[in-house]
C-alpha cells in the first residue's frame, strides 16, 4: 500500500481567502484540503494523514488556538501555521509556546507561507519517524523472555556482566548468552544502540557507569 501524500489542511471561515490560498498552494505542488468550518474540519480530520494545518486565528465559535489544542491530542501532534489579519503579539506568543511552526500576517507572502509549510512538513515527518521507530522497538521488546528483559534493564543501566550475574543469581556465561540474545532481538550492535532502542520502546534507564564487558 502506498504511503499517503503529505496534505496541507487549510481552515479559514473567509471563503475568498480559502480559495486564494488553495490555488496558491496547489500551484506550488501541494495536496490541499480546504475547510471553511472549523467544526467540520475537526469532525473529518484524520491524524493518520501526514501533513500540516494552516489555520486562521480568528474564527467564530472555534478559533485557531482551540483547533491547535485539539490537534495536539494524540500520538502525533499536527504541526500548525497560523494566519491572522491583525498583528496580535500576545496571541502569537501563546501560539508559538503551544508549538506553532509560524505565525503569519495576512495578506501572506507566497514565499513566507511555502517556507513555513516546508518546516511544518519536515517536523511532521520527523515526528512520524520517531513514532514508527518507537512502535518497532516496542515490538522487538515483546520478543524478549522475562529473563532477557531483566538483563536488558541491567545492561542499559550500565551494569557489568559480573554485576548482572551476581544480581540475578546466574553465571557470567549465562548472562553473556542472554545479553547476546537481547542485542540480537533488539537489533543493537552496541550498548548505546541498545539504550536508544530501549528508550524508543519507552524504557528510560540512562547508563550510570560500569565498563562494558
Amino acid at each position: 500500500m502506498s504511503e499517503a501524500l503529505p496534505t496541507v489542511f487549510l481552515v479559514d471561515d473567509d471563503e475568498r481567502v480559502l480559495r486564494a490560498l488553495a490555488r496558491l498552494l496547489a500551484a506550488a505542488g501541494y495536496a490541499v484540503r480546504t475547510h471553511q468550518s472549523p467544526q467540520a474540519f475537526l469532525a473529518e480530520h484524520d491524524p493518520a494523514v501526514p501533513g500540516c494545518a494552516v489555520l486562521d486565528l480568528s474564527m467564530p465559535e472555534i478559533d485557531g488556538l482551540a483547533i491547535q489544542a485539539a490537534l495536539a491530542i494524540g500520538p502525533v501532534v499536527r504541526p500548525v501555521i497560523f494566519l491572522t489579519g491583525a498583528g496580535d503579539i500576545p496571541t502569537s506568543v501563546r501560539a508559538m509556546k503551544a508549538g506553532a511552526v509560524d505565525f503569519l500576517t495576512k495578506p501572506v507572502e507566497r514565499d513566507a507561507l511555502v517556507a513555513a509549510i516546508e518546516r511544518a512538513l519536515a517536523a511532521d515527518r520527523a515526528a512520524r519517524r520517531t513514532r514508527e521507530g518507537g512502535a518497532a522497538a516496542s515490538a522487538r521488546l515483546e520478543t524478549l523472555t522475562p529473563r532477557e528483559r531483566e538483563v536488558l534493564l541491567h545492561v542499559v543501566a550500565g551494569r557489568q556482566n559480573k554485576q548482572i550475574a551476581h544480581d540475578l543469581g546466574a553465571s557470567i556465561k549465562t548472562i553473556k548468552v542472554h545479553r547476546g540474545r537481547v542485542m540480537a532481538k533488539m537489533g543493537a550492535q552496541s550498548v548505546i544502540d541498545l539504550v536508544h532502542a530501549a528508550e524508543a520502546a519507552g524504557i528510560a534507564s540512562p547508563i550510570r557507569g560500569g565498563r562494558d564487558l
